[in-house]
């Protein structure tokens, strides 16, 4: 393949650091950013549809479960709060046609699914009688004996004791609890629907059933969020040992309820911490857990223990897994070609109960954007090794992003003494690696939007 060369960002440059939190979605998810894809490209999913299976190429299922008890203030996710008992079947069912309908295409023949990922919105929202439909239904589709993880997202108030246990019955290998905080002034503030006392009885008994993994996702930074909260709410945190704790810098991005407040008060500035404040209680987050013995594995996480504590869901999608994309507006990746579905419930139920597709945009990527997608995303992770991309691409990453990497180092965010086969972020680095991954977009995609 030829090297991405048209990438030749003006460094060395002083440093432009964010400071103020203001409106705008900074989190790198994929790439290219969404603001790219296209309708026109929807045609070219079929195309690899229709093609020859790829057993090689590890294979994901990801459904987005959009409803809630409340939407958060800070939640910029298509989820809805106003769906009755027969609106969220019908969904269901719609999710499951969907499913069917991309098992029966050749590309699909054949596999089986190394991880799924019940994304939200809230998943832990359906019933037991519904999980448990799910479930068997997607098993029968594509069978789950290959199997290395079942991502499972919860929001704590949602729990049961009998939905827990269905959940481990189901085959879920890691439980995500969006717990953001245990204060219960800032969870009401920012929208959350679930309270402290829920927190603990909810993980204390997904622990005592045994799920091989359990996550605790918290946000630094939330509205009237202060340094003594942030301290307790790590204190909280470690007492409970999780077996991974993921912690995400506050964003305010333009389709949430703070932008609105935002707007309304005419004000640009969102209130909460500012960049350099959220980055230094992540720092002291980390430094906290290392001190019991976790490391840390991306950016946002840190675990119990590397070599057993996995994300197959993260894993995957970073190294151009096929990600099979199932409900409203949900994302997925097949065969080098990104693709989202309908953010419209009706739309997405109406298209599929119709025997269409509910697609929406795609976007096919050429071996150049494939190899900066794989680059930015491991990046996350801390550091990357220039024989992966050697060995998949053909190319020299050292010389494809020397003006990049060069920034890079003139800026102190890389390891300047690292492994031979290693290119390696500082913790600075680290901590604000998602507005660095900028520098290695091509001149074209600079400036798209996530969200």
């Amino acid at each position: 393949m030829s090297s991405p060369t048209a990438i030749t960002p003006a460094v060395p440059q002083p440093s432009k650091a964010l400071a103020a939190t203001e409106a705008g979605n900074y989190f790198v998810s994929n790439y290219p950013p969404y603001a790219y894809w296209r309708e026109e490209m929807v045609p070219e999913v079929a195309r690899v549809l229709d093609g020859d299976p790829r057993p090689d190429i590890p294979l994901g299922v990801y459904f987005h479960i959009p409803f809630c008890r409340k939407r958060c203030h800070f939640c910029y996710f298509r989820v809805y709060t106003d769906k009755n008992a027969d609106e969220i079947k019908r969904y269901v069912r719609a999710g499951m046609q969907e499913f069917e309908m991309y098992a029966r295409r050749s590309y699909l023949r054949g596999r089986k699914p190394r991880f799924i990922y019940f994304g939200g919105g809230t998943p832990s929202y359906l019933s037991v009688p519904q999980l448990e439909e799910l479930t068997r239904q997607m098993k029968d589709l594509l069978p789950w004996d290959e199997i290395e993880e079942v991502t499972f997202e919860c929001e704590p108030g949602t729990l049961t004791e009998k939905k827990l246990d269905a959940i481990r019955a189901m085959g879920v290998t890691r439980l995500s609890l969006g717990v953001e905080n245990f204060d219960d002034h800032i969870l009401e503030i920012n929208g959350r629907a679930h309270r402290s006392k829920e927190i603990e009885r909810a993980y204390r008994h997904a622990r005592s059933i045994g799920f091989p993994q359990i996550n605790i996702d918290l946000i630094a930074g939330m509205v009237e969020e202060t340094e003594e909260n942030w301290k307790v709410c790590i204190e909280k945190a470690r007492a409970l040992e999780p077996d991974c704790l993921t912690i995400y810098q506050m964003e305010v991005p333009y389709n949430t309820g703070i932008f609105k407040t935002m707007q309304e008060e005419g004000r640009l500035v969102a209130p909460v911490a500012d960049w350099p404040t959220k980055r230094r209680w992540v720092s002291e987050a980390f430094a906290s857990f290392e001190q019991d013995g976790y490391e840390i594995s991306s950016a946002y996480t840190i675990v119990k223990n590397k070599a057993t504590t996995k994300f197959v869901y993260r894993d995957g999608l970073f190294s151009g897994a096929d990600l099979l994309p199932l409900g409203v507006a949900s994302f997925g990746h097949l065969g080098g070609v990104h693709l989202q579905n309908n953010a419209d419930i009706s739309a997405y139920c109406d298209a599929i109960e119709s025997g269409q597709h509910a697609i929406f945009r795609a976007y096919v990527t050429d071996p150049g954007e494939r190899l900066i997608r794989e680059f930015i995303l491991q990046l996350k992770l801390g550091s990357v090794q220039p024989s992966y991309y050697q060995a998949k691409f053909g190319v020299d990453v050292r010389s494809t992003f020397a003006s990049q990497l060069a920034w890079l180092a003139h800026e102190g965010f890389l390891v300047p003494d690292g492994a031979v086969d290693e290119i390696k972020l500082t913790r600075d680095g680290l901590l604000q690696v998602d507005r660095l991954l900028h520098e290695f977009f091509l001149p074209h995609h600079r400036g798209g939007r996530y969200t």
